[in-house]
């Protein structure tokens, strides 16, 4: 069992239509567990589901009980792509059907939750020892709402 698992609320009631979103960009993801609730009118009253999803090893879990929250930029995920081909996919799936571009490799998909869509050698250009590679990264990063890495060396 994972020690710590992140809980990501959508507005939505509907955490299958959640799981499926994720699964059909992440494709080497699954469905663990998917639940129906009732509140008792104690609590308001109201229906809600929950899912749970492994996505590259790690599991989230999915609360869909509506629009009480709203995701922002304080909470995010990095994806370390192998290559361009890999940043591209990514960025294009999860900026697609309602979902938007930001800057410096960052989006927000069509729940609003925020992405990093970051090619590993990035890594390397940014922390190199030779402080124009440094520089250039850096200079170009700012330039670019999905990181492109030919213009980053």
């Amino acid at each position: 069992m994972q020690k710590i698992t992140p809980c990501l609320w959508v507005e939505t009631k509907d955490a299958k239509a959640v799981v499926d979103y994720y699964l059909s960009i992440f494709k080497e993801g699954k469905l663990k567990e998917h639940r129906k609730f009732k509140n008792p009118p104690e609590a308001g009253g109201g229906n809600f589901e929950t899912a749970i999803i492994e996505i590259n090893g790690i599991e989230f879990n999915i609360l869909a009980a509506g629009p009480f929250f709203k995701f922002n930029e304080s909470v995010s995920f990095v994806i370390n792509c192998k290559d361009q081909s890999e940043v591209d996919y990514y960025w294009g799936a999860l900026t697609a059907n309602g979902g938007e571009e930001s800057s410096c490799g960052w989006c927000k998909d069509k729940y609003g939750l925020s992405w990093q869509v970051v090619p590993v050698e990035y890594f390397d250009l940014i922390n190199s020892d030779d402080p124009k590679v440094r520089e250039k990264a850096m200079k170009n990063t700012f330039k670019q709402k999905k990181l492109i890495l030919s213009e980053l060396k």
